[in-house]
């Protein structure tokens, strides 16, 4: 069940293979050192934010600037595409900005070639201001460290049809909430309905495999471990909903845009969405909009799936002082609550969630999936490795495409794409 991602401030980008040998070994960090006098020039790059932000991040730029004279910020903004390529090049070349707007997948390799400063040596004094989850986030396995402050999250809630729930002899004012429930309520709307409604449009990601409990990785950080009897379990159950038409038809080539359409058009139960979908609806199609049910994301963990993004510190920055202060700034309470009513996206910070802009509805729409949103990421996880790109993507996907068509078992779908995002792990 994947999360739509539209709500979400930058777009999403491809895996960074980065060239290690342009840019020293992993040992070549540079002092982790950043006390000191907070002065000088350092530059900061963002991803795609500028056509929209451009008075916020001024704003705040001279805002840091007026708190520490002496000091000089240069905001540049990149685009989404080719943004990672373009990280990979100036890495390479030497040019890395001080200050750099990363996601978990994009800091992996940055921290592999020495970087990424360690924030746990040189500013775990603000460790305490973030959740503990989104701190956790720019972790690298295998690795000592954190190598981003986490900056804005992001979340969706589950929307379902309560009427399909009910025709279905379902409780709708209970709607499914692990992934064992969503299986028996799979089969029985596709059995009610005879095969007319799916309760899903889409096939497991590697989220789906983290929310039902099943370890993604070994403890060292060396191989993928999705394939264990958990994960087999998994996939097994998707395949019995598959085959009973509790799938979509259509769900192995699905993308968020074609899943939320089977949800409009009410020939699918469920569907993860933003509150940009709840508003389509409410225009669209009242008749499911006055039926609609939210609730948290499907897990059998307890916890829902997060997605971060952070700012990074260039280990060899010239002045790491302001560097790192300048991207605390960033990613402070105050400046993280501003930006989070500029545009939809949830904050880090520990404490911001209870503020009553995350608590308190007030009959929109919007609200009514913002608190939904903000509750459940107070205990979120990212589940997705930091090291899981989108080539693996790729090949588990398909891997779950083979044994959802009976061409291959669960088990040996899953053991053949661990060998493969295996093999992807030891090219990176």
């Amino acid at each position: 069940m994947r999360i739509n991602r539209r709500a979400f401030a930058a777009a999403a980008v491809i895996a960074v293979v980065l060239p290690l040998s342009a840019c020293g070994g992993a040992s070549d960090t540079g002092s982790s050192d950043a006390s000191g006098k907070v002065e000088g020039r350092i530059t900061f790059q963002t991803w795609n934010l500028q056509a929209n932000f451009k008075d916020y991040f001024n704003g705040l730029i001279a805002d840091f600037e007026k708190q520490h004279p002496g000091t000089d910020v240069k905001w540049v903004d990149r685009p989404a595409e080719g943004y990672a390529d373009k990280i990979s090049a100036d890495a390479a070349g030497g040019t890395l900005p001080d200050v750099v707007n990363v996601s978990p997948d994009l800091v992996a390799p940055l921290a592999k070639a020495g970087l990424a400063l360690d924030l746990d040596k040189a500013a775990s004094q603000y460790r305490k201001e973030y959740l503990e989850g989104a701190w956790q986030s720019h972790r690298i396995p295998g690795m000592e460290g954190t190598f981003a402050f986490p900056w804005y999250l992001n979340t969706g809630p589950l929307f379902y049809n309560k009427r399909l729930l009910t025709e279905a002899g379902l409780d709708a004012a209970q709607p499914p909430k692990t992934y064992d429930q969503v299986f028996a309520a799979g089969l029985q709307l596709a059995q009610k309905s005879k095969g007319k409604i799916a309760t899903l449009a889409n096939v497991p990601t590697i989220e789906d495999f983290g929310r039902y409990d099943v370890p993604l990785m070994n403890k060292e950080g060396t191989g993928f471990a999705f394939n264990d009897a958990k994960g087999v379990e998994l996939l097994t159950k998707y395949k019995e909903l598959y085959d009973a038409k509790a799938l979509d038809p259509q769900a192995l080539t699905a993308t968020p845009e074609s899943a939320g359409h089977k949800f409009l058009t009410e020939s699918v139960a469920m569907n993860p969405g933003s509150a940009l979908d709840l508003g389509n609806f409410k225009k669209q199609a009242p008749g499911l909009y006055k039926n609609i049910g939210i609730t948290d994301q499907v897990s059998s963990t307890g916890h829902a799936n997060m997605y971060v993004m952070g700012v990074m510190v260039n280990s060899r920055s010239q002045q790491k002082p302001a560097a790192v202060a300048f991207a605390h700034f960033v990613t402070d309470a105050t400046r993280q609550m501003e930006f989070a009513k500029k545009v939809a996206i949830f904050p880090s910070t520990a404490g911001s969630l209870d503020d009553p802009y995350f608590t308190k509805e007030d009959g929109s729409d919007e609200t009514r999936v913002r608190v939904a949103a903000a509750k459940s990421l107070k205990t979120a996880v990212n589940y997705t490795p930091v090291l899981f790109s989108e080539q693996m993507k790729t090949e588990l996907r398909n891997a779950v495409a083979r044994a959802l068509q009976g061409k291959e078992s669960p088990e040996e779908a899953l053991d053949n794409a661990v060998k493969a995002c295996d093999r992807l792990l030891q090219q990176s």
